[in-house]
C-alpha cells in the first residue's frame, strides 16, 4: 500500500496538469450529494494552440461524490462544443489538415476526452469535434462545431 499512494499522488498531479490550458467558465448542479462535490455539468474554455483568434466552448458532466473528489469517478461520455471567432484570425505556422488540439483524462485511467481539429480548405473553415474514448470500447456520441475564416485569411497546411 505505502509504494501505491506515492504513484497515486503521482497521478493525480499529472491529470490536473492536463487541464491547465483550459478555462472553467461556469457549473450547474445536476445532482446533491451528500458527501462530495455535486455532480454537475461544467463548461470550460479551450483557446485553439495554433489558430489564433479561436476559442473552444466545451459542456460536459463531471461526475461528484467522495469519487469524484478523490478523482477517481469515470465522467459521462457526453459533450457538447461550440467554437468561435473571438479575435482576429491568423495561423501563424503550418498545421495539419486533421490534427487533435486537446485531450484530458476523464476516469483515473482509462478514459479521455478530445478535441480534433480539422481543415475544411474548399469552404475555408476549421471544423472542430469533440468525442470521448477509452481503451477498450470508444463512445460513438460526439459533437461538431465549424468556424468560418475570411477567405482572405491563409490556413497555411502542412
Amino acid at each position: 500500500m505505502s509504494r501505491l499512494f506515492p504513484s497515486l499522488v503521482l497521478l493525480l498531479a499529472a491529470t490536473a496538469a492536463c487541464s491547465a490550458n483550459t478555462e472553467e467558465i461556469g457549473a450547474v448542479d445536476t445532482v446533491f450529494k451528500l458527501i462530495g462535490p455535486d455532480h454537475k455539468i461544467v463548461v470550460e474554455a479551450y483557446d485553439d494552440p495554433s489558430v489564433q483568434g479561436v476559442t473552444c466552448y466545451i459542456s460536459r458532466a463531471k461526475t461528484g461524490g467522495v469519487k469524484g473528489a478523490l478523482g477517481l469517478a469515470e465522467d459521462k461520455s457526453e459533450a457538447s462544443i461550440a467554437c468561435r471567432q473571438v479575435g482576429p484570425i491568423t495561423v501563424p505556422k503550418p498545421i495539419k489538415a486533421q490534427e487533435e488540439i486537446f485531450s484530458e483524462r476523464t476516469s483515473l485511467i482509462f478514459k479521455r476526452l478530445r478535441i480534433v481539429r480539422m481543415v475544411d480548405a474548399k469552404r475555408h473553415a476549421l471544423v472542430y469535434l469533440t468525442y470521448s474514448d477509452r481503451v477498450i470500447e470508444g463512445s460513438p456520441q460526439n459533437s461538431v462545431t465549424a468556424v468560418a475564416v475570411d477567405r482572405a485569411t491563409l490556413i497555411p497546411l502542412r
